[in-house]
């Protein structure tokens, strides 16, 4: 790579590198060092290092920056709520989006076929260089700058974004959660009701019920949920109803028969 274009990626990234060969490593295609390496076959042959490797150590630095940013950003999601979470914010789908910011096309180095195909254009040759980089930065840097690149084009302006736009991060408190839809259809608050208590003091058995009712008969609701404290089944109901409410026609509060969802409906 010329120097200035060195420069301007490095500006692009916010980072200065004080190993210049660990970025050029890192938007090497293969397609390039082979190329490279086959004009060299008939002089002495050497192995021109691509961005294979990279790849592999930034998806680590990726996947262990995103965990750990969640973990503390958000304590009361749930395992599956957080791995569904991170699940996107290191998809492919989500950073050829960063790739595509950080404009990582112009500096690749391609091999002449992947050019002429239009390798500068395809995701998955830019969400690789993406995670090279940050491997990049990570083995220059060490594991505090890679966090801060993470977090500055990664994972903070999608949060921002997933939560202007109306709220769809996971949803963790399903009570809050129904008590807003209700009041926006203009229904009466749900009642939550302690039906069934069973087995020994220390393992407890709680069934709660969420009974939503509508503005006529038709339009009631039953959410049943068992669990180890009553806290737990009045959330799981609450889900229940959020679902059944979120299920109804727009058209208007169409009548629905009440029923009594099983545990199974989780």
């Amino acid at each position: 790579m010329k120097e200035r274009e060195i420069t301007a990626l490095e500006l692009g990234l916010g980072y200065h590198f004080r190993r210049r060969a660990v970025i050029e490593q890192a938007v090497t295609h293969s397609s390039q060092a082979r190329e490279q390496e086959a004009q060299s076959a008939g002089e002495s042959k050497y192995k021109v290092r691509d961005n294979e490797q990279l790849e592999f150590l930034g998806d680590a630095v990726l996947a262990l920056v995103t965990s750990e940013e969640l973990f503390q950003r958000f304590p009361q999601f749930r395992e599956g709520e957080l791995s569904k979470l991170r699940a996107h914010l290191v998809s492919e789908r989500h950073l050829i989006q960063v790739a595509q910011q950080l404009e990582l096309g112009h500096y690749l180095r391609l091999g002449r076929g992947e050019e002429k195909s239009g390798g500068r254009g395809k995701t998955a040759l830019l969400v690789d260089a993406l995670e090279a980089i940050l491997a990049a930065i990570y083995l220059d840097g060490g594991l505090e700058v890679a966090r801060e690149f993470v977090l500055r084009n990664v994972i903070a302006p999608e949060l921002e974004r997933m939560e202007q736009g109306g709220g769809t991060l996971p949803i963790t408190d399903f009570k809050s959660a129904l008590q807003e839809a209700v009041q926006s259809l203009g229904l009466p608050q749900p009642a939550y009701v302690l039906v069934e208590e069973a087995g020994p003091e220390h393992n407890k058995t709680f069934t709660v019920e969420a009974r939503l009712h509508g503005k006529d008969k038709d339009g009631s609701f039953i959410g049943r949920a068992n669990g180890s404290t009553k806290k737990t089944a009045e959330q799981d109901a609450a889900r229940q109803v959020l679902t059944f409410l979120a299920s109804r026609p727009k058209s208007g509060e169409g009548k629905a028969a009440a029923r009594v969802p099983h545990t199974s409906d989780k």
